[in-house]
């Protein structure tokens, strides 16, 4: 039996029994939202009744402010609930439904974004759709109260109207998630292609693509690294570092408590969008940890550091999962947490290092943003360490100290929210940056981090051998995407390569079996992101842009490459190449949306190192050898190892057949195609 339709905020909605921090959100809201669901669906459909969909997520600002001023109204919930079944979908949790709509939204407007609001037929079809909508007419925006009355009116009266909107909406949808083979060959005048089409669109002033909004896109940076390493450019170098020294020295990078913010609202990475999103600071820890490698630039290693240290502090759960997001406003005002005024670092400070620290990170009585201060480094640390009359070790010891007071207080204020739902293929991003770099700087911490995420998602987020999506308080739920699958493949392909442990290159190969099973389409030469076992929806969604984390399928390709070359199965090779060709055309074309693509594209066309090294992982010899492959930026690289054979190893695969040590030592093996020097 269904509840009755919510007449105050004290009475809960039908949200009250989710598990997601955004739809709990909303769980008190006088609208009778639903959830995504046969319920909501089955309803639409008995009454003849349109759907008013609304799509978010809990570290959205706007998404906060369309709640105060709408959902939170009873006037305008009354109204929703009157004309509409109203359903409540946390993007983060359904991707799919997400997906499918923002392509509705973008083929009816033009552009897309968060909040989604889109209305449909009972069947679920979109008719009308956009995104922020205010309380009443505004800076050429109708108000939501008119949009919901005209958009109720048309179902009702307007039917035929209605029909062919979602037939032309519908043929859109389907023109996007449509794969298109390119006969055109794989070689590399695509990736010079591509890079030239990046470097047009570079700002050689303050680093970063395009203008404003900046956004970080480490995949693209990752590619230009590659490319750096295959043609020795040294353009494609510059344009990383000048991007990466900026944005660790700008308001993005949280210079207090270390890990980024969502992306920058300004061309020179001052002023951020403050929420904090786990997979952001996974992909960039993990570049600036490639960055590393290639430069050895010491700002790099400790981005890295003070990225994972902020998830190890506030971004991992006692079970060893790691939480999605922190909100970008608290007390209702975005930024309040993490700005500061001169008169409160001296307080903390002490006059004389607060001053110091002031000057260091452009903190003024004036303020740059509405009064307060963003925590920056205008100036090159060396040229403030001359100015000031201090060696550059004395600053950097003041500045670690003052950090560390600055983080304590600040630990004082009133937090912004934390979204504490657990997502494997956002998990699997982070695993993935603990593991390299545990390996890479040689934190043992670092690993066992990333073992415990490991077990974590491996005994919790999997049901009857189908990996889940989301957990909660115990609650695992929702059929895994591609990205999840392709995601955590990656990660424990990772963790194998830094622990030699054999169990995690055993998950990672019966993951990709069942990937490729569940996702693969054969027809149409591409992967679909929900599986063939997911509940049908109005198409079957594939979305193949790299956008703020690489597409499910730009990723899958990449590691079906891998595991082609750890099982000697060249049917994933097969796979592989025919997605690669499926992209093309994107990365030629639109190459700053397609950085992950284009890194498989490098690692299908470069020649694999395939490294397998025997030995005890506790003995020093065998340990000397690991590090010295990690000491290297080696992206097309595989390695494995393990112990002697026979002892419970890998030595059925193709790379470890025949593996001994030499004389009773540590032994590394190191091959291409199989064939070993």
């Amino acid at each position: 039996m269904g509840r009755s339709s919510p007449t105050s905020n004290d009475m809960p909605n039908r949200l009250i029994d989710e598990t997601s921090p955004y739809l709990l959100q909303h769980a008190h809201n006088p609208v009778d939202w639903y959830p995504w669901g046969p319920e909501a669906l089955e309803r639409a459909a008995a009454e003849d009744k349109p759907i008013l969909l609304s799509v978010g997520y809990s570290a959205c600002h706007w998404c906060h402010v369309m709640e105060r001023e709408s959902f939170e109204d009873p006037e305008t919930a009354g109204q929703m609930n009157e004309s509409f079944v109203c359903i409540k979908v946390d993007r983060e949790e359904r991707p799919d439904i997400d997906s499918i709509y923002m392509s509705a939204v973008q083929a009816l407007s033009g552009h897309g974004g968060w909040p989604m609001t889109v209305f449909l037929t009972p069947e679920g079809k979109p008719y009308y759709g956009g995104t922020y909508f205010p309380p009443e007419d505004r800076q050429g925006m109708p108000g939501f109260p008119r949009v919901l009355q005209s958009m109720a009116d048309a179902y009702k009266e307007n039917r035929g109207k209605v029909v062919r909107a979602t037939d032309q909406i519908l043929e859109r949808i389907r023109q996007v998630t449509a794969t298109a083979r390119s006969r055109e060959p794989l070689t590399a005048d695509v990736m010079r292609t591509a890079f030239r089409g990046i470097a047009g669109q570079f700002d050689d002033v303050h680093g970063g693509v395009g203008q404003a909004p900046k956004f970080p896109q480490p995949m693209t940076y990752e590619f230009l690294l590659r490319h750096h390493l295959r043609t020795q450019d040294s353009d494609a170098l510059e344009i990383v570092e000048l991007t990466l020294d900026r944005m660790a020295y700008g308001g993005i990078y949280d210079q207090a408590g270390g890990g980024f913010h969502r992306y920058s609202t300004d061309p020179v990475w001052l002023v951020p969008h403050f929420e904090k999103m786990l997979y952001d600071n996974a992909l960039l820890a993990t570049l600036y940890l490639h960055a590393y490698q290639v430069t050895g630039k010491e700002l790099y290693r400790h981005v890295v550091e003070e990225t994972l240290e902020y998830v190890r502090r506030e971004m991992t759960d006692p079970s060893g999962g790691f939480y999605s997001a922190q909100d970008a406003d608290s007390e209702g005002v975005e930024g309040k947490f993490f700005v500061w005024r001169p008169e409160e670092i001296v307080e903390v400070l002490g006059a004389q290092e607060g001053d110091i620290v002031c000057r260091y990170y452009g903190v003024t009585p004036e303020g740059n943003f509405e009064g307060g201060s963003i925590l920056n480094v205008p100036s090159d640390p060396a040229d403030f360490a001359a100015g000031a009359g201090m060696a550059p070790t004395e600053l950097h010891a003041l500045l670690a100290r003052s950090r560390s007071k600055l983080l304590e207080a600040r630990g004082r204020r009133v937090r912004p929210g934390t979204d504490d739902k657990i997502l494997t293929a956002w998990n699997a991003l982070m695993m993935r940056a603990f593991a390299e770099a545990a390996a890479v700087l040689g934190r043992t911490d670092y690993r066992d981090i990333a073992n415990k995420n490991a077990k974590f998602v491996l005994d919790t987020l999997q049901r009857d051998g189908r990996l889940l999506r989301t957990s909660k308080d115990g609650k695992a739920k929702l059929n895994g995407y591609l990205e999840d699958y392709a995601y955590l493949i990656d990660a424990l392909i990772a963790l194998h390569e830094v622990t030699f442990d054999a169990r995690w290159l055993r998950e990672a190969i019966a993951l990709g079996k069942a990937m490729v099973d569940l996702f693969w389409d054969e027809a149409s030469g591409g992967f679909y992101d929900t599986g063939r076992d997911h509940e049908a929806l109005i198409v079957r969604p594939r979305d193949i842009s790299d956008n703020a984390v690489p597409s499910g399928s730009s990723m899958a390709t990449g590691v079906l490459l891998r595991l082609a070359i750890i099982t000697g199965d060249s049917a994933y090779e097969r796979v592989a190449a025919a997605g690669l060709r499926s992209a093309r055309e994107l990365m030629t074309r639109f190459p700053a949306g397609a950085g992950q693509w284009l890194c498989a594209l490098d690692s299908y066309l470069t020649p694999t190192r395939e490294v397998a090294i025997i030995g005890d992982p506790d003995e020093q010899a065998t340990q000397v050898l690991h590090a010295e492959v990690f000491r290297h930026y080696i992206p097309n690289r595989v390695l494995l190892g393990g112990a002697l054979p026979g002892s419970g190893g890998l030595e059925e695969l193709p790379l470890m057949q025949g593996r001994e040590m030499i004389d009773g030592r540590a032994t590394a093996y190191v091959c291409e195609n199989y064939v070993c020097k």
